[in-house]
């Protein structure tokens, strides 16, 4: 698992790369799948992703590096001058404001 680590407005911002995905199988292979993980004492879910990390690392995959979504957060900040955290209304504020 990847993790990135942000810097913005004095918070720091940790954003874990996973993703969910959903598989559908026929009742056969989830059974033999249940079974294989049952004896490797494991889940499905980690014999898929292990399979997944193992196909991965003979693949060249390119990834989206931190200083791309931190030049992102500048083109925020250079698009709204001016505005800090400390503008943000509180969840309470917003939604009376709404009313």
């Amino acid at each position: 698992m990847k993790t990135i680590t942000l810097r913005y407005c004095e918070t720091v911002i940790h954003i874990n790369l996973m993703k969910n995905i959903t598989l559908a199988l026929d009742e056969d292979t989830y059974r033999k799948a249940r079974i294989a993980a049952a004896r490797r004492d494991t889940s499905v879910s980690s014999l898929v992703k292990q399979y997944l990390q193992t196909l991965a690392a003979t693949e060249a995959v390119p990834e989206k590096p931190a200083h791309e979504l931190e030049s992102l957060l500048a083109e925020i900040a250079k698009r709204h001058p001016g505005f800090t955290c400390r503008d943000n209304l509180s969840r309470e504020a917003l939604y009376e404001s709404r009313r």
